[in-house]
């Protein structure tokens, strides 16, 4: 069964045709300067007939908390979703209706919210009015894709059932979340009402006092759409040191730039934080598993998140990674494991359960 994955991102898109034994046939990706249902066409046309479409929804709302067959019902019920990931789910839900029109096979959409739709009321409920609840302030979570591969592939590659491990997985792109997963299931995870929460990200804050937001509301006369904008687009490392790409800042502070060495010391300080917190969502730490562009590529972010976290039991030395690898054993404590992110093969996956079913 060939699946074509389309995984839209706020300002880029990732295609490809994926078969039964998770091989990608063909890819593509493009960047904001192209037309994104463009794109998609001339990508369906050039890969040929395809078993079905899946598509990657970063949010399903309230009522979307499974990978779904799309139908005009569904299709409303994702409406829901736009208002609470503003950035990601209207440019996904073009190409969406998009090859619901060009591309005649069964859509299925695939949520990274539904991953942690199981976990317990507890990890998910903030302490805010009733009212507030009602209206759906709640942790969702996300990534869930992702982490729905990285748990089953690194039970292989520690050779164990997924349904026996405790780890806690770091996702490190242009954003960062991490999540805590018991038993295959996630327990607890560091994103929340939005991807704004929790760790310090390329250009996203992570968590801040909404004591902060207030103030700056209130003694400076920001509007909320001027908090959005820098919160989204001027914050993270970018809002530390006026770059977003690790690499640069890695690089920078290496020679001593002092903002960039900050950025990193506050980028791993608080990764460190969320990852460590998550731990406790847990019964033991049998392995702590990076994922997303840098935890794959970056050995420094690495080596200095497990430095931090010793007292986990997480190891001082780690070895070189080269794709899927443990690069640290559980030979004296945590495992620590690198996984390559596979969100198009999770969403064939996904696709291909919908249409079983």
């Amino acid at each position: 069964m060939r699946i074509l994955a389309v995984n839209a991102g706020s300002s880029s898109l990732k295609l490809s045709v994926v078969d039964d034994n998770d091989n990608v046939e063909d890819a593509q990706e493009t960047d904001g300067g192209a037309d994104p249902i463009s794109a998609l066409r001339d990508f369906a046309a050039r890969v040929g007939r395809v078993d079905a479409v899946a598509h990657r929804l970063v949010h399903g709302g309230a009522a979307i908390r499974h990978a779904a067959l799309v139908n005009d019902q569904v299709r409303r019920q994702l409406d829901a979703a736009v208002a609470l990931a503003p950035l990601h789910v209207p440019p996904a839900l073009a190409l969406l209706d998009a090859a619901r029109a060009s591309i005649d096979r069964p859509q299925v959409v695939c949520v990274d919210t539904a991953f942690h739709a199981d976990i317990p009321e507890f990890a998910t409920t903030y302490a805010v009015p009733a009212h507030w609840r009602s209206w759906g302030v709640r942790r969702y979570g996300f990534h869930g894709l992702s982490y729905a591969w990285s748990s089953r592939r690194s039970a292989e590659l520690v050779q164990r059932p997924v349904d026996e491990l405790h780890v806690v997985i770091a996702h490190i792109g242009s954003g960062v979340s991490a999540c805590a997963v018991r038993d295959g299931r996630s327990v607890d995870t560091s994103m929340g009402f939005t991807p704004l929460e929790g760790a310090v990200m390329a250009s996203r804050s992570g968590t801040i006092d909404p004591g902060a937001l207030l103030w700056l509301q209130d003694y400076h006369g920001l509007t909320v759409g001027a908090m959005t904008r820098l919160l989204e687009h001027g914050s993270g490392l970018f809002g530390l040191c006026e770059m977003s790409d690790i690499r640069d800042v890695e690089r920078e502070a290496a020679l001593g730039n002092q903002s960039c060495v900050l950025a990193l010391d506050v980028y791993v300080h608080v990764l460190s934080r969320v990852i460590g917190g998550l731990a406790t969502s847990l019964d033991r730490l049998d392995a702590l598993v990076f994922t997303g562009g840098i935890g794959e590529h970056s050995a420094l972010v690495r080596e200095r998140v497990c430095a931090r976290l010793s007292l986990l039991g997480l190891p001082g030395s780690l070895l070189p990674a080269d794709g899927d690898a443990v690069i640290a054993p559980a030979d004296r404590g945590s495992a620590v494991i690198v996984v390559t992110a596979r969100e198009d093969a999770e969403m064939a996956r996904e696709a291909r359960r919908v249409l079983a079913a």
